[in-house]
């Protein structure tokens, strides 16, 4: 599957901003303030989003939600109506830009959008290409029993389980070998 610049930015951006809610009660939200709002636009270098409000927080949180059921959709009908529903009420107006020295590239969202109306349209459009490559289920959660935080295998087989493989992964390796090798001492 073919992905290009754009698009894999606004994966990752989809992937962070899901990965920003809190899993429980314990965990603290990602996006507490406008200000770390703000860092999270700066960081992922959304364009023309101007200044920012608590109603524009409130509106990234609730489409965070949304996000998040794509990636824990049962199948790829479920994610459709999902994203469909995140991409229309954007008000998606596909244009051709090349800002900020970058090729042509199409943005989704209209002008003056907010900046909840620009990460519906983008990221979800980004989601749709992996829908209607019939690649949903690489849209996953990490399977590490203490985490489930969301990612996108882009692994040739689509064998990715963790979230980071340097973690989750080494994390749950290394207690397996442990507890063969304590059983094994008996």
């Amino acid at each position: 599957m073919l992905i290009t610049h754009d698009t894999r930015c606004a994966l990752d951006t989809v992937v962070d901003l899901v990965n920003t809610a809190p899993e429980d009660n314990a965990t603290p939200d990602g996006l507490p303030d406008v200000a770390a709002l703000e860092d999270f636009v700066q960081n992922h270098e959304i364009s023309d989003v101007g200044a920012l409000s608590e109603f524009d927080l409130s509106a990234v949180r609730k489409i965070r939600g949304r996000f998040a059921s794509v990636f824990a959709a049962p199948d790829a009908r479920t994610a459709a109506g999902v994203i469909n529903d995140l991409v229309a009420a954007a008000g998606t107006t596909p244009r051709l830009t090349d800002h900020d020295g970058y090729d042509w590239h199409v943005h989704y969202f209209a002008p003056g959008a907010s900046v909840a109306d620009h990460l519906a349209a983008d990221c979800g459009m980004a989601l749709a290409f992996f829908v209607v490559a019939g690649e949903q289920e690489r849209l996953r959660r990490c399977e590490a029993p203490d985490c489930r935080r969301a990612f996108v295998d882009l692994s040739r087989n689509r064998s990715r389980r963790y979230c980071d493989s340097r973690t989750c992964g080494n994390r749950l390796h290394v207690a397996a070998y442990r507890a063969r090798r304590k059983e094994a001492a008996g």
